[in-house]
């Protein structure tokens, strides 16, 4: 079985310099056993750049599933080439959604001020599930306000996931 830090770093280094052609970053990559299959997942994003100057011109652009479709076509010749992947696997790859999960400082940065959902391992205050807008990930703390502008502080270790709230 090969590492999954080590592929996730092949995948990374092998999309370096194409999504940047593409107009896209990568957000997010895994290489995860879900019952007997293991997933290689692929998250893609209209790079920052992009973003900023579709917003200078008041457009919004969003990953496609031609992006996703020239991304994964891409990536799969690479890795028949390669093979640095013993077991089979299914390679997905794909936008990471509006209810996208925050992982890296950037995520927290980029997303300051949006409305949260903070999922914790322990219930605190008999919430597992607490939902507030993003103030920032510092000194090991995600901080979320709450409608009333109270902030409140989860240490890292004690947030099982952070994901972008979807309102409707």
């Amino acid at each position: 079985m090969a590492d999954k830090k080590k592929i996730t770093e092949v995948v990374e280094g092998l999309l370096d310099g194409f999504l940047d052609e593409h107009g896209l970053e990568l957000y997010h990559t895994e290489f995860r056993k879900e019952g007997k299959d293991w997933y290689l997942n692929v998250f893609i994003d209209i790079a920052e750049a992009v973003r900023e100057e579709n917003e200078k011109n008041g457009e919004v652009r969003y990953v496609s599933t031609d992006d996703c479709e020239v991304v994964s076509d891409f990536l799969s010749d690479k890795l028949d080439e390669l093979d640095p992947i013993e077991q089979n696997y299914v390679l997905q790859v794909s936008s990471p959604g509006m209810d996208r999960e925050l992982y890296e400082q950037k995520d927290f940065d980029r997303f300051c001020g949006e409305l949260v959902d903070v999922k914790l391992y322990r219930a605190e205050d008999g919430n597992k599930l607490v939902t507030g807008t993003l103030v920032g990930k510092k000194d090991g703390f995600i901080v979320i306000a709450d409608e009333k502008g109270k902030e409140m502080k989860f240490a890292e270790k004690d947030v099982a996931k952070t994901n972008l709230a979807v309102v409707f």
